[in-house]
């Protein structure tokens, strides 16, 4: 089988910008602009996975995809693209896919588009009555609702990959609250999403499949005790990517999670729903807190998850694999096999099967 990776490429800090990106105007963009792209390592060891079992081709999302996709007519895209700018940057890659008519692996631009969406994502969580914290859009600290008790967790309502998410987004009273609003309003252009700071244990859920096939791979933990003395106790992008390095890791992780067994099916049947309630195919990770009560919430859900190849890296969906028992090329090849079983591909390639 035929296979495009459609992709976003980061460059280094010495580097000119990509070329997807010249024709914005990045004077006044966040220096975390890129954060969600991967690296040339990334993209090489998905390749080199797919490789195993397929013709393999790259095509960067930039302004000539699709133009090169409609040329390749390949049989599956194995979409990885996070696009640059705008509320629905993740979804154009799959929707100019579906123009052309040619599958691709995870979900749909809907729900792509919902799930970067904090504020849609979490409306339709409460609609379904899956628990998340409580929460509100704010421009000013003194909209406050009267029901909203400090600490309170301030993001930007459009960002993935803790895009925004500072050390200090965790705020202790009304001056706080104004200076992280104005912070992300300055420099995201976008809404602020405020929601009730949960004080318990935090997880990260890795899920790969489909209706009854679908899978919750291991859990993993996020031990915040073993962030640097002083921090706030969030996974914020300090603690994701700048105290947390390939070269020094923080021993950050647990995996798999040291679970009592109803608190584990709590987990994993609240993961389930949220996956399902928002549409979401193939694979996703998605973050849970437990509140003060020890009941778990789903904070985010990401169907564009991080995969980066090596233990050292700490990538939460290969870490979950791994513990699955999965190599690097089984979890790449097992997400085109989900696909191919929804797409009901497997037996029109059966000289190119995808990995069962």
């Amino acid at each position: 089988m035929h296979i495009v990776i459609t992709f976003n490429q980061c460059v280094a800090e010495e580097d000119d910008q990509p070329p997807s990106s010249r024709l914005l105007d990045t004077q006044h963009l966040p220096q975390d602009l890129y954060a969600e792209w991967d690296d040339a390592q990334t993209i090489q060891a998905v390749a080199d996975a797919l490789a195993q079992n397929h013709q393999v081709s790259l095509v960067n999302a930039d302004l000539d995809a699709f133009e090169k996709l409609r040329a390749l007519r390949p049989d599956l895209v194995f979409n990885m693209a996070e696009g640059l700018y705008g509320g629905s940057r993740e979804s154009q890659i799959p929707a100019l896919l579906e123009m052309l008519q040619i599958p691709y692996t995870g979900s749909d631009p809907v729900s792509l588009g919902i799930c970067l969406d904090k504020l849609r994502t979490k409306e339709i969580l409460a609609y379904h009555r899956v628990p998340t914290p409580a929460f509100v859009q704010l421009r000013q600290a003194a909209e406050l609702p009267d029901n909203f008790h400090f600490p309170l967790l301030v993001k930007p309502a459009l960002e993935g990959s803790s895009k925004g998410i500072t050390d200090s987004s965790l705020v202790h009273n009304p001056v706080e609250l104004q200076k992280q609003l104005d912070r992300v309003w300055t420099g995201y252009q976008q809404p602020a999403l405020v929601e009730e700071f949960l004080c318990g244990r935090e997880f990260t859920v890795a899920i790969l499949g489909n209706g009854t096939a679908t899978q919750v791979l291991p859990i993993v933990e996020i031990d915040l005790s073993t962030l640097p003395a002083g921090a706030n106790p969030i996974y914020s992008y300090e603690a994701k990517w700048l105290w947390d390095t390939e070269t020094a890791p923080l021993q950050i992780f647990r995996c798999p999670a040291k679970l009592e067994p109803l608190l584990q099916r709590k987990i994993e049947d609240l993961c389930r729903k949220a996956f399902f309630h928002l549409g979401c195919r193939d694979w996703c990770r998605i973050d849970v807190r437990l509140d003060a009560s020890g009941h778990p919430q789903i904070i985010e859900v990401n169907p564009l998850p991080g995969v980066l190849p090596r233990p050292e890296q700490n990538s939460c969906f290969p870490k979950a694999a791994r513990a699955a028992g999965l190599s690097y090329p089984e979890m790449i090849l097992s997400v085109v096999n989900a696909a191919c079983q929804r797409l009901d591909l497997v037996e029109k390639n059966d000289a190119h099967r995808c990995l069962l």
